[in-house]
């Protein structure tokens, strides 16, 4: 039985759509940006910010009760509904350590019967002052062993990962030039099982 390895913002769910369309547009209305015009992640270059304050109010929106009312990506919800069982899921993910918990708790409220384990490589934040292990997806996937395919909306992450032999998908996002559709992308992991 093959495992996957989920990202979960960006891929399970639609992260930086709801929070710049409902969070940083509502909170500066002078922005003329659409989503599709966030062309690099992080973002604060365009937004006009530091990478300091993008990253405050992501977390702000993480830690407000907003992250625990994300939906989950239609498609892939009715991707595990009708094929999950046919495969073994975990979850990697990279996110601040003091957004993991709620993070894994939306994971465990959309995905649970299918996702087992949660695991995250932290998101740097000048306010931790935790141990250093590994500082990437790929140094975390390597180290675990357990993946057989990877999606992510990272082409850094995916490249990687890649580079270890491990079949991986890019998610298409306005700030990857390309990738795939991610129903392009369900669709290949039904192939590779029936292979």
């Amino acid at each position: 039985m093959l495992t996957i390895a989920w990202d979960v913002d960006d891929t399970l769910n639609d992260l930086m759509y709801i929070w710049f369309e409902e969070w940083w547009r509502s909170k500066h209305p002078d922005c003329r940006l659409s989503y599709e015009d966030l062309t690099e992640n992080p973002p604060h270059r365009l937004l006009g910010i530091t990478k300091t304050d993008y990253q405050d109010s992501l977390d702000t929106f993480r830690l407000s009760g907003h992250y625990s009312r994300l939906l989950p990506n239609p498609a892939v919800l009715r991707w595990f509904e009708e094929h999950g069982h046919r495969y073994r899921h975990i979850v990697l993910t990279a996110v601040p350590r003091v957004a993991a918990s709620i993070s894994a708790s939306w994971v465990m409220t959309h995905f649970g019967a299918w996702l087992r384990t949660f695991h995250f490589v932290p998101t740097p934040r000048s306010s931790d002052s935790i141990p250093a292990y590994e500082s990437s997806k790929a140094e975390y996937l390597k180290w675990l062993g357990l993946a057989d395919v990877f999606i992510d909306d990272n082409p850094g992450s995916v490249r990687e990962v890649r580079s270890l032999g491990i079949r991986s998908y890019l998610t298409s996002r306005p700030w990857n030039g390309g990738g795939m559709d991610i129903d392009l992308i369900l669709e290949s992991l039904v192939n590779i099982s029936e292979t």
